[in-house]
């Protein structure tokens, strides 16, 4: 464990910017911060605030890392992809490395309205690096709920957005966006994204996040703001104040967090389904048998992987799977039933 010393060194820049001082300092190195999504948001997010020296970060992720991460997911790998490690585990290993100092707690899991309280319990800040709007308005509600302060992210081709949500006192993600965006919305998979879009937006949504943690509330932007890199586009809409008409910020109805099960969702980048599966503990060794006739089967610590022609599932140890090779809900749940069972 490095000494203050040490850590003054290490920090002293920092330090030396007015807006933080060792007082700013001192309260960055006690903060708590959960980060929902680790692809390249949110590995983008985890890694400026590890070396701004944030003190404890839950990183929350359902998924593994694949070579077509390497591009834009900065804490990733060549060694990661080969070995299909979750996104929460590859990142705690490259964030211990960058600052050992700090705390990192990774979380092999999908965010829920079953497990949300147990993994968002106990930050001060919640961070969004996630790819839909399902887990964003389910972030939303507890937050809204508890009155807890989160920051959306989101990026896309060469667009970027972000918006600070404090409860009570600015407007909240289903204020701006009642409902979730309706007929075609562009993807990764489909418009593809550009590295630097990426990092443009995760550092305003660091920034603001360091406003947060030091005290700076004066300094928060109270907006939604959108940039476009490649187009020079730029603009904010105000968010300065609660909708009184708004569904969770009015009428404190969280309906999302109300929810009990989710459907399949296709992931981001990927012709993919994901299985959700709850207390279904899974025996690799025992697994890797029963498959090991039907088709191609490896496994680490942490995921299994079973390929069968077209198809490819990778299975996690608490049952969930990702099928990869169809959008077709019917045909990844055929698989996972006739594989692992229904």
């Amino acid at each position: 464990m490095p000494t203050k010393s040490q850590l003054d060194e290490r920090y002293s820049r920092q330090i030396l910017f007015g807006g933080i001082g060792p007082k700013g300092q001192s309260r960055l190195g006690s903060a708590r911060v959960a980060i929902v999504g680790c692809g390249a948001t949110g590995s983008a997010l985890a890694s400026l605030l590890a070396r701004a020296g944030v003190g404890w970060m839950r990183i929350i992720d359902r998924d593994y890392v694949e070579a077509s991460n390497l591009q834009r997911q900065l804490l990733f790998d060549e060694a990661d992809a080969l070995e299909s490690l979750p996104k929460a585990i590859a990142a705690q290993r490259k964030l211990r490395a960058l600052n050992s100092a700090i705390e990192i707690d990774a979380q092999v899991a999908d965010l829920t309205p079953s497990n949300c309280e147990d993994l968002l319990e106990g930050a001060h800040l919640i961070l969004d690096g996630t790819d839909n709007f399902e887990t964003r308005y389910l972030i939303n509600d507890f937050a809204v709920e508890r009155s807890l302060p989160w920051i959306y992210t989101a990026a896309v081709g060469s667009y970027g957005v972000s918006m600070n949500v404090i409860p009570g006192k600015t407007a909240c993600l289903a204020c701006i966006f009642p409902d979730s965006p309706r007929g075609v919305v562009e993807t990764c998979d489909t418009s593809g994204i550009l590295n630097s879009a990426v990092n443009a937006v995760a550092s305003i949504a660091v920034t603001e996040a360091m406003k947060f943690i030091v005290g700076a509330e004066d300094k928060l932007r109270r907006t939604l703001i959108s940039l476009d890199v490649w187009e020079n586009d730029r603009s904010e809409i105000s968010t300065a104040h609660p909708r009184s008409d708004c569904r969770a910020c009015g009428g404190r109805d969280f309906v999302h967090l109300r929810g009990t099960a989710r459907p399949h969702i296709t992931l981001c980048g990927r012709n993919s389904v994901q299985i959700h599966e709850r207390n279904r503990p899974v025996d690799f060794a025992e697994m890797e048998q029963r498959l090991s006739p039907h088709g191609s089967v490896r496994h680490n610590e942490f995921v299994l992987k079973f390929s069968r022609e077209a198809l490819e599932m990778t299975l996690f140890p608490d049952g969930r799977a990702i099928i990869k090779g169809t959008t077709d809900t019917g045909v990844a749940r055929s698989l996972y039933a006739r594989f692992v069972g229904s």
